[in-house]
This record gives structure tokens, C-alpha cells and sequence, in this order.
């Protein structure tokens, strides 16, 4: 399978770094580049890829904004935040708004192929710098969850499989079991009744009665 790759990105250095770095990748199809927010809601009207590298700092709209409007119109693509701030702030409004990863401007080419094939499967990317930020954050007692995330975490408190939360979603199983497993170990929660039950005291989930 052939993953559609877009960047939007107001740099072109960067567009022609990150270009020339996939162009040879197996796989990996170049779909094209917008410098302005504008310009990639123009682009997607007429094509979708997979997955746009986005970054968070544009001309004319901020790419925290531009990553929420693009999946409430296109949910099938998959963002990845691109930029050269490590900041939880930053990091968290872009997961917040639907982004399926995070990679700043000085990753490999093998994190940035990696990060396209995780994030193209359904799962969350974090490149290693922006997860230790978010493993440091202690501002906040709630855990960190990402969208997807919150998707598996309502799933699972409706009392579904992991195998229809797959279909749901339209993930892999395993990809599934990640997100539980994750999840389990954000709350240290032991078991699937006290994830449900410690997510509705703070508030992340309406109050349900756990089945299992």
C-alpha cells in the first residue's frame, strides 16, 4: 500500500528537505505542498492524502487551527504536527484538535518515515524529545490523552470489543490493544473498571457503570 504524503509548510527549504528526503522512499507517494492554510483547503477539495505533515506556525491561520478544521471536514486524514517548538502547549492543543502525532523539524529521515507508517495505522507518533515534554508536564493532575486516544477510551466505557473498536475506527486490532494498554497505564488503572471509573472522576467521560 502506497501512503499519500502532503506538507503544508510557509519554509520552502523545509518542503524541499522533507521532499527530497521521501522521494525515494518505498511506499511513500508526494502528493504535492501548500505554503498557507488557505492554499491546502484549496488542495484538499480536489485531493486527499493520508497523511499531512503540518506545520503549527502558518501565515494565515495558525496550523492548531487549520489541523481542527481539516478533520472535521476530511477525519480520514491523518495530521502529524510539525515544528521547532518542544513545548507541552503546543504539543497538547495539536493532539486536542485531532493531530495523530508530533515530530519537530530535526527528526531523522527514519523517525519521519516511521512517524508516517504509525500514524497512517491508526496509531499516535510522539518523536522521543516530545514525549519526555509530555511525560514532564506536571501542571495538571488529569492525564494526557490524545484524540484517538479519548475515541478508544468512550469505546470502551460503551462496553465494546476490542474488535468492534477496530471496526469502528477502522484500525488494526493490535493498534487497539496499544491504545487500552496506554491508556491503563496513564490512569494506573489495573484493570478496564477502574480506567472507566477514574476517567469519569475527573470529568474525561460522562459517569457509565462499567460491564467488565
Amino acid at each position: 500500500m502506497v501512503i499519500k504524503v502532503f506538507i503544508v509548510d510557509d519554509h520552502y527549504m523545509i518542503i524541499e528537505g522533507i521532499r527530497s528526503l521521501l522521494q525515494y522512499q518505498k511506499g511513500i507517494e508526494w502528493l504535492g505542498h501548500a505554503m498557507t492554510a488557505a492554499s491546502c483547503l484549496a488542495f484538499l477539495q480536489q485531493q486527499q492524502p493520508d497523511v499531512i505533515l503540518l506545520d503549527i506556525n502558518l501565515p494565515d491561520m495558525s496550523g492548531i487551527d487549520l489541523c481542527k478544521e481539516v478533520k472535521t471536514k476530511y477525519p480520514r486524514i491523518h495530521i502529524i504536527g510539525l515544528s521547532s517548538f518542544n513545548q507541552q502547549s503546543f504539543i497538547q492543543k495539536m493532539l486536542e484538535n485531532g493531530a495523530s502525532g508530533y515530530l519537530l523539524k530535526n527528526a531523522t529521515l527514519e523517525e519521519l518515515v516511521y512517524a508516517i507508517e504509525m500514524v497512517n495505522e491508526g496509531a499516535i507518533f510522539l518523536s522521543n524529545e516530545v514525549e519526555l515534554t509530555v511525560q514532564k508536564n506536571e501542571n495538571s493532575k488529569i492525564p494526557i490523552v490524545t484524540r484517538r486516544e479519548m475515541e478508544v477510551l468512550l469505546l470502551i466505557a460503551d462496553g465494546l470489543t476490542n474488535n468492534e473498536i477496530a471496526s469502528k475506527l477502522f484500525i488494526s486490532i493490535t493498534t487497539v490493544d496499544t491504545h487500552r494498554k496506554n491508556l491503563l497505564a496513564k490512569f494506573e488503572a489495573k484493570n478496564t473498571a477502574s480506567l472507566i471509573r477514574m476517567a469519569a472522576q475527573i470529568q474525561l467521560i460522562p459517569f457509565i457503570n462499567p460491564k467488565n
